[in-house]
């Protein structure tokens, strides 16, 4: 037997080796999805703030949803597969950060083209990934511990070498410098669709989201994901290489953040504070969880993860649209995250009984 065969036994996820028993009656099968309770509250969420936001009802407005949703959606995705694969990435917010820092001020600094600025800021967002995984498989700490002290890490080292390099807590401005226009065209660009402009991160949104649902589905590697969020010892055993994915899962974050640090640096012509981006990783952890992603690994979907961040890019602008307070979006944003839980634990109870 292949590790390959051993292992999808083994993986309680949604493909066609984790999902529900073929006995049971359809509705069941679809309520055991882990996205079903994501879609049902988007719904939910879309209804309110049609209703209540005129704007919210305007084409434009619908681009600025999708928006506000892919910069948290992208970072979903890998945080997505960390978590289905049974670990956490607290680093990822600022790891975003210290990727748009460091391709601003390579560029910047050392009068490169700005794309040669990027490859060596994906050398380092790719080296911050590996290190987390190595680390993890190395010490046999929690990702929560690991990622926690990375993550520390590198907000101090955002702050304290931009101000060494720059003497603030900003980059220079790359705007003038070669390289620039094709970067921006292909992180922070716009694109006429009918009525509206939609950004270019939206696009790059769905298209990764499709392809980490892919890997998911449909390849040896999205098995052994699965494998090992759901029984790592179990899939050591059956020969899955379960450090190789946990690495793999990391420095597969490591890229993600490059590209979101990329939209960063290219969107603003610079990254406005090095402070940014602590928080994020929550939202982006948020995202996984209200589309059905479980703390436990082994169980959820990339896709639900994406319905997740467009609930919460709904929520973000749909406040805004209405005329309330900006300071209740976190509100609603923790609302939801307590909420989804709870209903993915009744229906996961509830289909498991029958």
């Amino acid at each position: 037997m292949t590790a390959s065969s051993a292992a999808a036994p083994a993986a309680p996820g949604p493909g066609p080796a984790g999902g529900p028993p073929g006995g049971r009656s359809a509705a069941r099968r679809l309520l055991a999805r882990p996205e079903v309770g994501a879609l049902v509250g988007a719904l939910a969420v879309f209804a309110v703030f049609f209703a209540v936001a005129e704007p919210f009802r305007q084409p434009a407005s619908l681009s600025t949803v999708l928006y506000a949703a892919s910069t948290i959606g992208i970072m979903a995705v890998p945080v997505a597969l960390l978590m289905i694969g049974g670990e956490f990435d607290l680093s990822a917010g600022v790891a975003v950060v210290t990727a748009a820092l460091a391709g601003g001020m390579f560029a910047y600094q050392f009068s490169l083209n700005v794309w040669a600025g990027a490859g060596l800021a994906l050398l380092l967002s790719l080296g911050i990934g590996f290190l987390n995984g190595w680390l993890l498989v190395r010490t046999r700490l929690p990702s929560f511990l690991v990622t926690l002290s990375v993550f520390l890490m590198l907000q101090g080292l955002n702050i304290a070498v931009t101000k060494l390099v720059t003497g603030g807590v900003a980059t220079d401005g790359i705007a003038d410098m070669d390289g620039f226009a094709s970067a921006r065209a292909v992180f922070a660009s716009s694109l006429p669709i009918g009525p509206v402009e939609v950004r270019v991160t939206v696009l790059w949104w769905l298209l990764f989201t499709a392809a980490a649902t892919w890997v998911l589905l449909r390849t040896r590697t999205g098995n052994w994901i699965y494998a090992v969020g759901g029984d790592a010892a179990g899939a050591r055993a059956l020969g899955v290489p379960v450090d190789r994915v946990r690495i793999g899962l990391f420095a597969t974050a490591g890229f993600f953040a490059w590209f979101s640090g990329m939209h960063l640096l290219t969107a603003s012509n610079g990254v406005q504070q090095s402070g940014e981006g602590v928080g994020n990783e929550l939202l982006y952890i948020m995202a996984a969880v209200v589309g059905g992603c479980l703390l436990t690994g082994g169980y959820g979907t990339v896709a639900g993860a994406a319905v997740g961040a467009l609930i919460y890019g709904m929520v973000r602008q749909g406040i805004v649209y209405a005329g309330w307070d900006n300071n209740w979006i976190m509100f609603f944003v923790g609302a939801m995250l307590l909420a989804a839980v709870v209903v993915n634990l009744w229906v996961r109870t509830r289909t498991e009984r029958r």
